[in-house]
């Protein structure tokens, strides 16, 4: 069976197609809503912490959250609840779905999972626009983690039935995502972007059953894996999911921890627009290095995890003793810390699709996706204590 995506299913002949475009739209409808909510999560707390209507819930959550210094007097200007509420929010129902679906997912057809995943952002949009309280917007961007955690399992999963070009296109759409999502959350009006991503939802259901027959269910290799062989598929992924945990761990320490706390007084940007920048270039970031797989491949992924950890270390640092001159140089580390984290998590799926058998590679493919969820849940309980120290000062 052919389709649009270059190349088709794997051990049957069929002609590879030129352009991996559909898979990069893919890519790029599945992360949306989750890159939207987390460019959102400064001015989503700052602007529910701030409504009369919401005073009762703002105080509960940051007592609960960070014990926070809601009189705002902190030098680094803190939102009373770190953005990591939002953070958590948007990787935990994810997490889940990551630990236990690829024991069971198989038996749903893709194409309900499709389904399914564009209703729950669409959800998710609607919610956090008309919210009147930080439960209704933390419950919106729940949804967007449904969404997007199912879907990438689900794309990942897909993946392996065709030529790893699919993989290469894919992987770049959804660092597009990532760019598109806070472009798009910084340049525009709220109701506006909520009607441009209904209609993405649309096209991002229509391009999976156009892209990919939803059916191959049915052509699994010498049928179905046991649990005892899904166990052991696991434990030899430990070399590709720890250090991609380890990357997103310290990546989204940074986002999450870091960058609300990276904030220059006299610069000309304000505190929000200089947190929604940091969010973007990171993207542009993640962008660049997930579409770079047709011209470099990284295998020595212990190598960027290092890398990114020295980034944290060091903007850590930066918030406590704030050695660093102005905003600048902090937008050219999170340029740097996307590339890294970009290049993490295309090259683990690329070797992991090259380096397992046929049989394993359908479950292999989504069992490794939990990697990256599981470094930034660990990285958004990290950032609680750690902003509820500088808030303090």
């Amino acid at each position: 069976m052919q389709t649009p995506c270059q190349g088709g299913h794997r051990g049957v002949q069929t002609q590879s197609y030129g352009g991996t475009g559909p898979c990069w739209l893919l890519g790029l409808c599945n992360n949306f809503a989750y890159v939207v909510m987390l460019s959102a999560a400064h001015d989503i707390l700052k602007h529910q912490a701030s409504g009369n209507t919401t005073a009762s819930t703002s105080a509960t959550l940051s007592l609960d959250f960070q014990g926070g210094n809601s009189s705002n007097s902190s030098r680094y200007d803190c939102n009373p609840v770190s953005t990591a509420a939002v953070l958590l929010a948007d990787i935990l129902p994810t997490l889940v779905i990551k630990l236990s679906a690829p024991f069971v997912i198989h038996k749903l057809p893709y194409g309900f999972r499709v389904l399914f995943c564009a209703v729950m952002a669409a959800t998710s949009f609607l919610l956090v626009s008309f919210s009147s309280a930080v439960w209704m917007s933390i419950l919106g961007v729940i949804f967007a983690s449904i969404s997007a955690g199912l879907g990438e399992l689900s794309f990942l999963s897909l993946t392996v039935f065709f030529s790893r070009d699919v993989l290469g296109g894919w992987g770049s759409g959804t660092g597009g995502a990532g760019v598109a999502g806070a472009l798009i959350y910084s340049g525009l009006t709220q109701v506006v972007w909520m009607y441009f991503l209904c209609c993405l939802l649309l096209l991002n259901n229509y391009t999976g059953h156009v892209v990919f027959p939803l059916n191959v269910t049915e052509d699994r290799p010498l049928g179905p894996l046991t649990f005892t062989e899904k166990l052991h598929i696991i434990k030899g992924l430990r070399g590709f999911v720890v250090p991609l945990g380890l990357v997103y761990f310290a990546e989204y320490f940074i986002n999450q921890g870091m960058m609300e706390l990276l904030y220059f007084p006299n610069f000309f940007l304000s505190h929000a627009e200089q947190y929604r920048w940091y969010q973007t270039l990171y993207q542009v970031g993640v962008l660049v290095s997930r579409s770079s797989l047709c011209c470099v491949k990284i295998r020595k992924l212990w190598a960027l995890s290092a890398l990114q950890v020295v980034n944290a270390v060091l903007l850590l640092f930066a918030v406590r003793y704030q050695f660093l001159p102005n905003a600048w140089l902090v937008f050219t580390i999170v340029l740097y810390e996307g590339l890294l984290g970009g290049a993490a998590y295309v090259n683990t799926f690329y070797f992991i699709s090259k380096e397992t058998e046929d049989r394993q590679r359908e479950f292999a493919m989504a069992a490794a996706s939990v990697g990256d969820s599981l470094g930034i849940a660990l990285a958004g309980l990290a950032a609680f204590p750690v902003h509820k120290y500088f808030c303090s000062l």
